[in-house]
């Protein structure tokens, strides 16, 4: 699991990697903006504590099938929703699309956490910081549309 979220992250920077030297420069940031290095130990750490999580959840499989396989789904459906979203801000360089998309995901970030932790604790708690950055990187976006509309 932790490999899968580890290549869909790394497929995301693809996707960034141009728009980050080029267009991502241009903009109009507020002023809570994070250096650009940041962000890849932070989306790292993220992906992995993601893998982590899933992987915790896929154990309980044989005690709580149907939770796991709620959960797994959501899982799945938030990893392409995070992945879209790169190609939204930063690919189509469409930041209120993106606005737009990552409400959608924080929402499916939340709905996983709730599956996950009601059939682990730990793999709910491994999806709190993706939740938080999350909220940060949807106010981020937010401030970056308006600054730039």
């Amino acid at each position: 699991m932790i490999a899968t979220t580890v290549a869909i992250g790394y497929i995301s920077g693809l996707v960034t990697q141009q728009s980050v030297t080029t267009w991502y420069p241009t903009l109009i940031k507020p002023f809570f903006t994070p250096p650009n290095w940041l962000f890849a130990p932070a989306w790292t750490t993220l992906y992995v504590l993601m893998g982590i999580a899933a992987g915790l959840v896929w154990d309980r499989i044989d005690v709580y099938p149907e939770n796991v396989k709620k959960g797994l789904t959501f899982f799945a459906i938030q990893l392409a929703l995070n992945a879209l979203w790169s190609y939204l801000f930063f690919g189509l360089k469409n930041p209120l699309l993106a606005l737009a998309e990552i409400v959608v995901l924080w929402l499916m970030i939340y709905e996983t956490y709730v599956v996950f932790n009601r059939v682990h604790k730990t793999a709910g708690l491994l999806f709190i910081p993706y939740l938080l950055w999350t909220s940060y990187a949807l106010a981020l976006n937010g401030a970056i549309w308006w600054l730039n509309k």
